[in-house]
């Protein structure tokens, strides 16, 4: 079983910053790639940032410059410093993560609860 947790959501002034943080736990072989999606009220969920095992990122043209995403291959853990926040970032944050169960089995896609991140202006 493999879950994720994420953590660091909150309320924030328009401007500010806030870091999310996201642990991989349970029985697994490894953990690809991970990334951070969000969706807002009445909206689909979209793409955030996400990054490799090896490290290699993208973003979402939206954030791109005001958000870093970043992993622990080590701890298994992947993060989002958020800054400059806006209004329109309010969304819940959901981490995501390809996670390789066993060596003869293919990679599975897991999803955390998510956590609410609001941006008041």
């Amino acid at each position: 079983q493999v879950q994720l947790v994420e953590s660091g959501g909150g309320l924030v002034q328009a401007g500010g910053s806030l870091r999310l943080s996201c642990a991989a736990s349970g029985s697994f072989f490894s953990v690809g790639a991970m990334g951070w999606y969000r969706q807002a009220p009445g909206k689909q969920r979209e793409l955030v940032a996400i990054i490799t095992r090896s490290s290699s990122t993208n973003y979402a043209d939206s954030v791109q410059g005001r958000f870093t995403i970043s992993r622990d291959n080590a701890k298994n853990t992947v993060s989002l410093q958020m800054n400059s926040l806006k209004p329109e970032d309010t969304a819940v944050y959901y981490c995501n993560a390809v996670v390789l169960v066993a060596i003869m089995k293919s990679p599975e896609n897991y999803w955390g609860r998510g956590t609410q991140v609001t941006v008041s202006s």
